[in-house]
């Protein structure tokens, strides 16, 4: 039925998952940025260049806070998607055990999610 909580959970694991496959494409292209520049390092190396030099002349970001950066981001938006898709199979009566068996975690870790979805609403507010 439109409107219910289930519908409401699926809608918040779509839009998670959107700003997921967002988040991938970005970092799929800040990678190949700093794989490029990755090259470029390896060839200025080869070329018999001290570390300190390449490492110097390497602009900002250098190649390792570009990693970082995408590490972090997709951290956050793969947290925010596994958070909303758990609170969506919730929604569809999964147990917290079968869920937890889907993303291969403890029944624990999933209870966690839940209540960390579940403090992020206002007390009394719907699904988001």
């Amino acid at each position: 039925m439109a409107g219910s909580p289930q519908d409401a959970a699926a809608d918040s694991a779509t839009r998670a998952l959107e700003r997921l496959v967002t988040e991938l494409d970005a970092c799929i292209a800040e990678l190949q940025r700093a794989r490029a520049r990755s090259e470029n390092l390896l060839e200025k190396r080869r070329a018999g260049r001290p570390w300190l030099e390449i490492v110097t002349g390497e602009a900002r970001p250098l190649v390792v806070e570009s990693i970082s950066t995408v590490l972090g981001s997709l951290a956050t938006a793969g947290h925010a998607w596994r958070l909303e898709q758990a609170s969506a199979l919730q929604g569809e009566d999964v147990s917290i055990n079968r869920i937890a068996a889907l993303f291969g975690v403890t029944r624990q870790r999933i209870s966690a999610l839940l209540r960390e979805r579940d403090a992020g609403r206002s007390p009394g507010a719907p699904p988001a």
